[in-house]
């Protein structure tokens, strides 16, 4: 009788603890514009400003020289093209599939114009006069910690598509600020992909 009250105890106690599978369940997994997953290392368009109307030019994401600066080079908005392919590397480089809400590194092919410069993106050339950060290259891909703070990025659901943001997890104890990533157009015209309280809808195309 003991032992039938004992099983009886368990089951019940068992039986209101959620499953450690759910607990644990992974981020949902990125999708492209054909509905497959994102994987680490395959090369993507990331298209702005979607979905693109007869009002509305495409828009992509390369790299230029600002105010005549040598190497490494910095990211901006094109028009009317979709721009240079890039990749994506995840914190835990064994994970092949890109998911929501993780710390990955984001890079561009070499450049012939900087061969020697990484193209992963990182956060730099910070304008003092507008408290803004601009998005530009030569991070390094994996290490976290506070020495690579600055070059993780995440991707989230936003608007029946996705956003980029700039809220890294990899140093809990660093502290650093959480916001999306968008436009900027500063004095000469350069649309310069930056740091901004207003993101851009994105989506992913294979290349």
């Amino acid at each position: 009788m003991k032992i039938s009250l004992l099983a009886f105890v368990l089951l019940i106690a068992f039986g209101s603890q959620p499953l450690l599978s759910a607990a644990e369940a992974s981020p949902e997994q990125v999708l492209d514009t054909s509905g497959k997953v994102l994987r680490a290392g395959v090369s993507y368009n990331i298209l702005l400003s979607m979905p693109y109307t007869s009002c509305r030019s495409p828009q992509g994401l390369a790299l230029t020289r600002i105010n005549g600066k040598s190497c490494p080079l910095d990211v901006v908005v094109v028009d009317r093209y979709h721009g240079l392919p890039l990749s994506f590397t995840p914190v835990n480089p064994k994970k092949g599939v890109i998911r929501v809400s993780t710390d990955l590194n984001i890079m561009f092919p070499l450049n012939a114009s900087c061969p020697h410069h990484s193209t992963v993106w990182k956060l730099d050339n910070f304008d003092v006069s507008k408290k803004q950060w601009f998005v530009t290259t030569g991070g390094v891909v994996g290490n976290p910690g506070w020495e690579t703070i600055k070059n993780w990025f995440k991707i989230e659901k936003y608007d029946g598509a996705y956003k980029l943001l700039y809220c890294p997890s990899v140093c809990p104890s660093c502290k650093h600020e959480c916001k999306n990533v968008g436009k900027f157009v500063d004095q000469n015209g350069n649309q310069r992909l930056a740091l901004s309280d207003v993101p851009f809808q994105v989506k992913f195309l294979k290349a």
